[in-house]
């Protein structure tokens, strides 16, 4: 959760010694939507640049508790209710100095599969759908041209369509405390984080270099 604590837990190749750097005066936040947020959370904070990601629960009509939004999927399920449930997320705050956020995003599209709708990998139900919830127009759009770019990449490898709901960030809940920083406290906890081993197109982010 802390800066500290993703530097002697998450990013293993720092050494603990280095004091950890103060945080910049400006800073940018992101809310992105990859399945369980235990794997999200973990791959999300090796990124440079990443400064805290928290686990969460974002954009639904219910309480933000993880029985909660449980509790509502079965109800899903079971055609008992039509109210929107939480997708679980991680909020990924950056120093935009050093990593901005098309940079996140291509990790985010790279790291999970954004093509299966209610469900990532063996985790199904609209809780875990693929999602990117935007704090501003420029992040909206962003979002919009990046995932257009891995469509393509992921048409030419004979992948599916994209589901990834994109959509300016309405409500947010920070999940409970035993959530934060899972896999650091429970190393061979469960994880389902996976992408499709599709790359995002190198001449995309190469011609916005140049």
């Amino acid at each position: 959760m802390s800066p500290q604590g993703l530097v002697q837990g998450h990013i293993l190749t720092i050494s603990s010694s280095i004091p950890t750097a103060a945080r910049p005066a400006t800073t940018d936040s992101i809310v992105l939507g990859m399945g369980c947020f235990w794997g999200a959370e973990k791959r999300m904070a090796a990124i440079p640049g990443v400064l805290d990601v928290e686990s969460g629960y974002a954009n639904g009509e219910i309480a933000g508790t993880y029985e909660a939004v449980l509790d509502h999927e079965r109800l899903l399920q079971w055609g008992k209710t039509t109210r929107r449930n939480h997708a679980e997320v991680v909020k990924v705050t950056f120093d935009p100095a050093r990593v901005d956020a098309e940079q996140v995003l291509i990790v985010f599209w790279e790291s999970h599969n954004p093509t299966q709708g209610d469900r990532q990998g063996n985790d199904v139900g609209s809780n875990y759908r693929s999602a990117v919830y935007t704090n501003s127009d420029a992040q909206q759009a962003i979002a919009l041209q990046t995932r257009d770019t891995y469509q393509t990449a992921l048409t030419a490898a004979g992948r599916g369509r994209i589901t990834t709901e994109i959509a300016p960030l309405e409500t947010y809940f920070t999940a409970e405390e035993y959530h934060q920083d899972y896999l650091v406290k429970n190393p061979n906890g469960y994880c389902g984080l996976g992408g499709t081993g599709v790359r995002y197109p190198v001449a995309a982010t190469a011609a916005k270099a140049g």
